[in-house]
């Protein structure tokens, strides 16, 4: 009919439209527009490093928002702001020029500190948070014991922790303490470190909650390290927690801890021997050039950190 002829010829003109103007925007696009493999990389490990994608997502869409912008605004000579206009001469997004798109990284380092052998009472644990797997230095210090009029220690040995600890977590600090007195009496019974002196243990990167039992070897190593005065090697990293006997018990997210411990280019790894199931489960290419021990008591910790393992 002459009404369905009427329809066929508006619907033509309305796709001839739509194509004149794909054309049109498409015309205006430069051939070198592009997005390298190097920025997106940096995204991933310095902007999104939850699970799943949605937040990569909102990135690269952010970043093609400003590009589109930046062509309209060029092709038509209009003015843009400072935070807006490109900054450098080429369309290409590379990890040199991303922090122009989409601003300063979330996430600045793997690393606190990188001297070799770490600070004495100073070690690197490896957590699972909101973001996945997290590698997380344990810091402890000492702090001497005064003495009264007549030369007496004032009060008793203790132990104070801040860092945003969850309750799970802050109980596991006070096994941790137990078993590192202990641990020190087997050691040099001669030693009375944890009677002459209180110990201050704080877990950096407050504004990041951290609870959950998996950084009682950890915790243990970092006070042994400090009352022994032997420092740590820093490409180290540890996971599990610890018995009051001093048994290394399993923990969860062996794969994500694994994860954040290559990025922070640790080289070896202690896991609870309960665990190496989760650990033999996961891909080559994870554990390709990992030096890891499995402990099931803290003796195996003692000696790998310490220098008693090769």
């Amino acid at each position: 009919s002459d009404v369905d002829k009427e329809k066929e010829s508006e619907d033509a003109v309305e796709e001839k439209e739509i194509a004149d103007a794909i054309n049109s925007v498409q015309a205006k696009i430069p051939e070198s527009l592009a997005i390298e493999r190097s920025a997106i990389e940096k995204l991933v490990r310095w902007y999104c490093r939850e699970a799943g994608v949605r937040n990569l997502n909102k990135h690269i869409e952010k970043i093609s928002r400003k590009l589109a912008l930046q062509v309209v605004a060029e092709e038509e000579g209009a003015e843009l702001t400072d935070d807006s206009k490109r900054k450098s001469d080429t369309w290409v997004i590379s990890e040199k020029n991303l922090e122009d798109y989409v601003g300063k990284p979330i996430f600045t380092s793997d690393r606190l500190y990188d001297k070799d052998p770490l600070p004495c009472g100073i070690v690197m644990g490896l957590a699972w948070t909101s973001m996945g797997g997290s590698a997380l230095y344990i810091e402890t210090q000492a702090i001497r014991r005064g003495v009264d009029s007549e030369g007496k220690k004032k009060g008793g040995g203790m132990l104070k922790v801040t860092g945003q600890l969850g309750s799970v977590m802050e109980e596991s600090t006070q096994i941790a303490y137990t078993v590192s007195r202990t641990q020190l009496a087997d050691i040099d019974s001669s030693s009375s470190y944890f009677d002459d002196n209180d110990v201050h243990m704080h877990v950096p990167e407050g504004a990041t909650p951290k609870d959950g039992p998996s950084a009682g070897v950890t915790m243990t190593t970092a006070m042994l390290s400090l009352a022994l005065n032997k420092p740590i090697r820093n490409d180290l990293a540890m996971t599990g927690e610890i018995s009051l006997t001093g048994k290394v018990l399993p923990v969860g997210g062996i794969k994500e801890k694994v994860m954040a411990a290559r990025r922070a280019g640790i080289k070896c790894i202690v896991l609870p021997d309960q665990n190496k199931r989760d650990y033999d489960e996961m891909p080559e290419y994870l554990k390709d050039g990992l030096e890891v021990h499995f402990a099931v008591d803290y003796s195996t910790v003692y000696d790998v950190a310490f220098g008693e393992v090769n």
